[in-house]
């Protein structure tokens, strides 16, 4: 692995993180505030939120078992996203590799940086190669991508085949588990201590059941959360985001239950699916969604929004011509969905 600073842009390295009036209070006693600027009326919400979010993280730890200065919080994972080319991709120079098909803000946030997004094509189930990828690779590659399960395809990727890639390229990984929790596969959090070059990115918008909260984790070595928080903005997670999910965190079994739930939904959903004429092929899911093809893509999805019902159309997207990516719901809404599908005329 090419050392942390030489990864790092050297403006980034260089700079003098800003200074928010909380980071220096950092917790001493005291009772009157007059520091940054606030209105002293309407508590709490007058009050700037904690900058580092160290309650939440201390939470999350006991959970996640990481380290509270290993984990980074954002204003959704789309924030850590954005971060990590704003960290280590030189504009218009350095290049970053990523998986096809994949999740679409990889590219988003590749271009809005003006940096370089190099596909490489997952083979017909949905695999990728390690030798592929580390071939796609160059001396300006800095980050590659990888998603698992991958979404929109819901499987998960070879785990042998991610190792490889960790240990073999000399840049960042980046891991976007934001679906794991509907996986058998272990986190690579266990790995994290393993893999300095590690970025294993997680959400609270799926399996915890907050996505209206935008709360979006990461978790890397110290030095790399240390980057992080120094070009982040300086009060990016609110005050209600920050006590909402610590009130998820005191329900973690619940959570759990709504996994086992939703995975035994997912089971139903795929047994009723593969019965309809309308479907073609069914792909095997880890996620708390599935990809289907079916007959004709376009025309299903939009009779389906005249039934009332949304699933998402993926027929543009690499690999997935006549695809539909379903969700899995609660059990009268996927029965409401094979209800409408049964009369739909093929």
């Amino acid at each position: 692995m090419r050392t942390l600073e030489e990864l790092t842009r050297p403006n980034v390295w260089r700079l003098k993180p800003y200074s928010s009036a909380r980071d220096e209070y950092n917790g001493a006693a005291a009772s009157v505030f007059l520091d940054a600027n606030e209105n002293p009326y309407n508590m709490p919400h007058n009050r700037y939120p904690d900058p580092m979010q160290r309650e939440l993280k201390k939470e999350l730890s006991k959970i996640k078992k990481v380290r509270p200065e290993h984990i980074f919080l954002g204003n959704g994972s789309d924030e850590a996203i954005d971060l990590v080319f704003r960290a280590f991709c030189e504009p218009r120079i350095d290049n970053v590799v990523a998986i096809d098909p994949t999740y679409g803000m990889y590219q988003v946030c590749a271009e809005v940086n003006d940096v370089e997004y190099r596909k490489v094509l997952l083979d017909e189930n949905f695999r990728f190669s390690a030798d592929k990828l580390l071939a796609a690779a160059d001396e300006h590659t800095k980050l590659i991508f990888l998603c698992s399960p991958n979404n929109p395809t819901g499987n998960d990727l070879l785990r042998s085949e991610i190792e490889r890639i960790i240990r073999e390229f000399d840049g960042l990984v980046i891991l976007d588990e934001a679906y794991n929790d509907f996986s058998e596969a272990p986190s690579f959090l266990e790995e994290l201590d393993k893999y300095p070059n590690l970025i294993v990115l997680q959400t609270f918008s799926k399996a915890w059941g907050c996505a209206a909260i935008r709360l979006g984790m990461a978790f890397a070595s110290q030095e790399i959360i240390s980057i992080f928080s120094k070009i982040k903005y300086p009060y990016n997670v609110n005050q209600l985001t920050q006590k909402q999910a610590i009130e998820m965190l005191h329900r973690y079994y619940e959570i759990e239950r709504w996994v086992k739930t939703l995975k035994e939904e997912r089971g139903n959903l795929e047994e009723e699916f593969a019965k309809l004429p309308c479907t073609v092929k069914m792909f095997p899911s880890d996620a708390n969604f599935f990809l289907v093809r079916v007959t004709d893509a376009v025309k299903i999805y939009n009779y389906l929004v005249g039934e009332g019902i949304i699933v998402r159309n993926r027929n543009s997207v690499s690999l997935c011509g006549n695809c539909l990516r379903v969700t899995v719901g609660t059990r009268n809404e996927n029965e409401r969905l094979i209800e409408a599908l049964r009369k739909y005329k093929v």
